[in-house]
């Protein structure tokens, strides 16, 4: 009886404690959200705390503002997003806003094509007009309907344009001499890219600005968000954005990384064998996202998408979502997360079954596991812990990478972007989690506090001041140890800029880093000893060590070699596998293309949240090739408190006494929650009851004594089921 009331006691005490810190929904609270041009439909109703409604067109029968007053009087916080280089604007493009046609506002391609996102929907070289149309007929209609935090998404400029009318004329009033077309030479290409880069910044900065100071005229606080892909992806698909500048730009107050199965399946070269490496890419798509914020402070959002635009089948889709799931839950510093795009695409939409071309609405078992992972943000928390593995070495990557991809001059080839990956995906395939350092954040002091080796290589990027040299110098100076890869021997070596003008005669920018740093490589592969630093010049570009078979060995050597012998930072271990803990999670991929193929275990007991059914598992083997989600049971927050573990919903109102537990469960409808509940002991009575009170009586249970946890699984409802345990 003692030990009875004593198990009461505590369980109170800890429902007091948790009661003070679980709010659910609050309406101060924004950690997850999803995107969707939809009004509010119990189909897609996915309970993160923010809907981002999509556009402000009107639809057949229901305003914009209609359609955002449908989300939050469902209980969403409502936010916007809209494209910025594109968008459903044709009140705009065909003649409706301001009487003229702005179909020619397109970017063009030197065959004279219009590159169109959809009908009547150009990608936009932004000038004076649009800039205009988007302040006055899109934000500040937002703003009028009381949103304060709006997403300007994916500002971009394809490489393969630069030929119209419009960027004409751009070109001339930016440079003050008339355009040059950007396949005559690279010079001509960097500077296209150039000014593409400066419109898309200019025109962010003049909306947001706009959004800002109206805002402020309606006493509301604006905050302006960027969704964009990653610096990787745009380098690779050959698309000039801002990126990193906008870091910095007082109006812009953080991302949305854009970074999911579509952008992560772009296949690789390394080992000499070009295809897929989807969780590797994204891995480093999301590293390239925190290099260039972290530093500056902003928020970011991770994006995931269960799905993606291209057509394929349902386990396709699994797979590769488990990926790129897995590969943003090992940046332990972002904890905020778009958990899906368009959830009418994904719940309502059907796709193939593997092996047939039979299509159907997303399978139970595959929404289910979604939901599991989804709702497991809710509470994923920021974690000061570092994934397995070394995490002291860098590659500097920057803006310019954009410049260079498109067209080719003078025969010089990168193919699938392999310099960059030549230079990350050696290290990352050993499991070193490498990490990327954005060049424009160098003046900030956290860009290389941890890193104790940083590649460098101006095979495939170039310095955008000699302020980076300065700092860099530094920073060798001061211990730290350089690797430059690269022969210098690319076209854009020679452009017109600031290593080669105002006095600087240097024919290529690698020479003004080793003047200041005091060196004059001569041979293939030299070594110096730069203060109390070190700086190696390896003389093949980074693209060598991937494009054939047993390339990069010797790039392997020197990197270890830099990093115990020059930096004394202790062993480089090679292994197999990354693993992070964060909070009750274990987060773990195993890689392939490995020399060792042996499997990581996992000691339990853990619950896989990869699989529908939530098992508790004594351990958790992951191969080669895989990943894997786990709550680890012996990390339980609070173990004496009565709790929902992991979920395919959320859960709200929860109640605590002394004998029993409820709580209510949301989720779209026409999907089956899977439930493990921690538990004092196994349940007496188990009721399950629909949002009328109704009894709901195909509820699955099963009782897990080695853990003291319950499973449940019924059928979901937007509206809630309530579950009542009494033990």
């Amino acid at each position: 009886m003692k030990n009875i009331l004593l198990a009461s006691c505590l369980i109170v005490l800890a429902v007091a404690a948790y009661a003070q810190k679980t709010t659910p929904l609050s309406p101060l609270k924004e950690k997850t959200a999803f995107q969707t041009g939809s009004p509010w439909m119990p189909e897609i109703d996915v309970r993160s705390d923010i809907a981002i409604v999509y556009g402000t067109n009107d639809r057949l029968g229901m305003t914009f503002e209609q359609r955002v007053q449908s989300w939050r009087d469902h209980g969403y916080q409502t936010n916007f997003m809209t494209g910025i280089a594109w968008g459903d604007y044709k009140d705009y493009f065909l003649g409706k806003w301001d009487g003229k046609n702005h179909l020619g506002v397109g970017q063009v391609t030197q065959k004279g094509d219009t590159i169109f996102h959809g009908k009547d929907m150009p990608y936009v070289v932004p000038d004076a007009s649009f800039i205009e149309y988007m302040k006055t007929a899109v934000i500040k209609r937002v703003i009028d309907v009381g949103i304060t935090n709006i997403f300007l998404e994916e500002p971009e400029f394809w490489a393969r344009a630069g030929y119209s009318a419009g960027f004409k004329a751009q070109w001339q009033t930016y440079y003050g001499f008339p355009w040059k077309p950007q396949d005559a030479s690279a010079e001509n290409t960097y500077l296209s890219s150039k000014l593409k880069y400066h419109l898309y910044y200019d025109a962010i900065k003049q909306v947001s600005s706009y959004a800002k100071a109206y805002g402020k005229s309606k006493g509301l606080n604006i905050k302006v968000f960027i969704a964009t892909h990653s610096l990787v992806n745009y380098s690779s698909w050959q698309i000039v954005s801002p990126e990193a500048s906008l870091a910095s730009l007082p109006g812009i107050d953080g991302y949305i990384a854009q970074v999911w199965t579509g952008t992560s399946r772009e296949p690789t070269y390394f080992n000499g064998l070009q295809k897929e490496r989807v969780f590797e890419n994204a891995y480093l798509e999301y590293g390239s996202m925190v290099s260039m914020t972290a530093p500056t402070g902003r928020k970011m959002f991770f994006l995931t998408d269960p799905i993606e635009d291209r057509q394929r089948d349902w386990s396709d889709y699994k797979r590769n979502y488990q990926a790129t799931f897995t590969a943003k839950l090992l940046y332990p510093t972002v904890s905020d997360y778009e958990v899906m795009p368009w959830p009418e695409r994904i719940y309502t939409h059907p796709y193939k079954v593997a092996g047939s071309n039979e299509k159907v609405l997303i399978p139970q078992y595959y929404s289910t596991q979604m939901q599991i992972m989804v709702n497991a943000l809710n509470s994923m928390p920021a974690s000061v812990n570092k994934v397995t593995g070394v995490n002291g070495i860098g590659v500097l990557m920057s803006n310019t990478l954009m410049f260079q991809r498109f067209p080719t001059h003078n025969g010089f080839q990168d193919p699938q972007f392999s310099n960059f990956y030549g230079q990350t995906l050696p290290l990352l395939k050993r499991g070193v989690p490498v990490q990327t350092v954005h060049m424009e954040n160098l003046g900030y002091a956290a860009s290389l506090k941890n890193i104790k080796v940083l590649v460098l290589s101006y095979s495939n990027m170039k310095p955008v001041s000699a302020d980076v040299h300065v700092q860099l110098a530094a920073w060798v100076k001061q211990g730290g140890v350089l690797i430059y890869c690269g022969r210098d021997d690319d076209p854009y070596q020679s452009v017109m800029e600031w290593w080669n003008t105002k006095g600087n005669k240097f024919s290529a920018p690698s020479q003004h880093l080793f003047k200041l740093l005091g060196v004059t490589p001569t041979g293939n592969d030299q070594q110096f000893k730069v203060g109390k630093g070190a700086v190696y010049v390896l003389r093949q570009n980074p693209k060598e060590y991937v494009l054939s078979a047993d390339k990069d060995s010797d790039y392997i050597n020197v990197v270890k070699q830099a990093y115990e012998k020059d930096a004394y930072a202790g062993s480089l271990i090679f292994k197999n596998s990354l693993y992070l803990e964060r909070g009750p999670y274990d987060i773990a991929s195993v890689l392939d293309e490995n020399a060792d193929s042996k499997p990581l275990t996992i000691k339990g007991p853990v619950i896989d949240l990869f699989d529908p059914q939530l098992p508790v598992l004594a351990e958790k083997t992951i191969n080669p090739g895989e990943q894997a989600l786990l709550y680890n049971l012996s990390r339980v927050p609070n173990k004496k408190l009565p709790q929902v573990l992991t979920s395919a919903s959320r859960i709200y109102s929860e109640n605590v006494t002394g004998s029993s537990y409820s709580f209510v469960a949301k989720s779209p409808i026409k999907t089956l929650n899977s439930v493990r509940v921690l538990l004092p002991g196994e349940p007496k009575e188990t009721l399950v009851t629909d949002s009328s009170g109704q009894a709901v009586t195909d509820v699955k249970t099963s009782w897990d004594k080695s853990s003291n946890t319950l499973y449940l699984g019924f059928a979901n409802s937007p509206d809630g089921v309530t579950v009542n345990l009494k033990w």
